[in-house]
């Protein structure tokens, strides 16, 4: 049997003792491969560069509060990229504001240092599937937070159903609760390409630029509720 290609992960945070942490946990064992490793968010485009002709990375780790350039500041240059990986953040800062703003810079997640290590697990492997993931235990201050600054969506002046189809509809309420591409397609009979194509097409109609967004359009539109979630 052919061994599962490992993760690739990126970590950048400028405490030496939390890198060596997050190594213990992401280990090849368990699926992982940290192949670089950045004091600052300064050194990441380089860092990328250089091993973009070595496999490349499939998840930044990135912690908020660097000394020069901070994870906020780095995320949203890596976004104006393309191709560049995905960035879930990574902070002991139960900092709504903070937080919301990595969404808004183009985190694919958050989650908060105190969680467990399956969770962080979780994260790193949702994220480099491409899907979102949020800390459940901070997820509707930082969301609440987030709207309060995000630019309405062209859509809103309409009804979603008139906007999406049912299926759709059905994609959209269960990206909102943290379903992964996988967990949706096992839910709904069909198969990831699939969802990934419904994702696409609801991203076009709402105007939406990714799964954050997307979950803040449920919650505004009321497809979901924190009592859903």
């Amino acid at each position: 049997m052919t061994a599962a290609v490992p993760v690739r992960v990126l970590l950048v945070d400028d405490q030496e003792l939390v890198r060596s942490g997050l190594r213990r946990i992401l280990r090849r064992r368990d699926g992982f491969e940290i192949v670089a490793e950045c004091s600052d968010g300064a050194e990441v485009p380089d860092t990328l560069a250089e091993l973009a002709t070595d496999g490349g990375v499939d998840v930044v780790l990135m912690d908020l509060r660097m000394r020069h350039v901070d994870g906020i500041t780095a995320t949203r240059r890596l976004a104006e990229d393309p191709d560049a990986p995905p960035v879930l953040v990574l902070t002991t800062f139960d900092d709504d504001e903070m937080l919301s703003g990595a969404l808004r810079a183009g985190a694919a997640g958050f989650l908060l240092k105190d969680s467990s290590a399956d969770d962080l697990i979780r994260g790193v492997r949702a994220v480099a599937a491409g899907d979102s993931w949020l800390d459940p235990a901070v997820t509707g201050r930082v969301l609440r937070s987030y709207r309060s600054s995000a630019p309405a969506s062209p859509a809103n002046g309409q009804a979603v159903a008139d906007v999406l189809t049912p299926r759709e509809l059905e994609v959209l309420r269960a990206i909102a609760i943290g379903r992964s591409n996988g967990e949706i397609a096992a839910e709904l009979v069909i198969s990831e390409l699939t969802v990934k194509s419904h994702i696409g097409r609801i991203f076009t109609k709402l105007h939406l630029r990714d799964r954050p967004a997307a979950i803040v359009y449920a919650y505004d539109h009321g497809l979901v509720s924190p009592a859903t979630s």
